[in-house]
Order: structure tokens, then C-alpha cells, then sequence
């Protein structure tokens, strides 16, 4: 588990598209919710320099307090995936987590015959 700078901007990138590639199966499920969507932005303007660890962690928390309150599981799985994205600017770990969640959504929705 690394908090090493470096190498958590070498992993947020390749999150936050991995989140935002199943986001709208969130949006779909809960719409008008952006907790996850803005982690993701926080997830990059963390790593444009333009915003603390501290906020992207708020974010992270929020995407995931929006996971609990979907009622869709891929959705949930969606929104997870960018509360872990986002957390990437605190630990390089979450990056995996990302894209773990990210594709647990694509399956769900997949195996529900949807669409990503």
C-alpha cells in the first residue's frame, strides 16, 4: 500500500476511466446523483494539482454513500468504482479496487442484458 505520490498519479488516471466508463449505469439507476460523478472529477483535478488529498477522500466518501443509497446493483458497483477512484490520491491501492468495481458493474449489467 503506497502513498507515494508518484505513484498514485501514475495509477488515477487509468481509474477515474474506468469509472467513468460505467458511470451511467449509476446515472441510470439514480438519476439527478452526482457524488460519483464529481469523484471522478475530483479524482483528476487531484491530479492536475488543483485540489488536496483531503478533498478528493470527501469526494471518494461521498461516491460511496451514494453506492449505499442506489438500489440497483450495478449501479452500485458503478458508484464504487468511482468512490475508489477518487481515493486513488490517497492510496495508490484503491486504483485496483477501481477497476475491479468498474468491471463487476460491466458484468452485472451485462448479465441483466444492458448495455454500457
Amino acid at each position: 500500500m503506497t502513498t507515494d505520490p508518484a505513484d498514485r498519479l501514475a495509477v488515477i488516471g487509468p481509474a477515474c476511466d474506468a469509472a467513468e466508463q460505467v458511470l451511467g449505469l449509476f446515472e441510470e439507476a439514480s438519476p439527478g446523483d452526482d457524488r460519483p460523478r464529481l469523484a471522478i472529477e475530483a479524482g483528476r483535478a487531484w491530479a492536475r494539482g488543483e485540489i488536496s488529498v483531503g478533498a478528493a477522500r470527501s469526494a471518494a466518501l461521498a461516491a460511496h454513500a451514494a453506492a449505499r443509497d442506489c438500489g440497483d446493483d450495478a449501479g452500485t458497483m458503478a458508484a464504487r468504482a468511482a468512490g475508489h477512484a477518487a481515493a486513488t490520491a490517497h492510496v495508490a491501492a484503491h486504483a485496483s479496487h477501481a477497476q475491479d468495481y468498474a468491471a463487476r458493474a460491466r458484468a452485472l449489467a451485462l448479465a441483466q442484458g444492458g448495455a454500457i
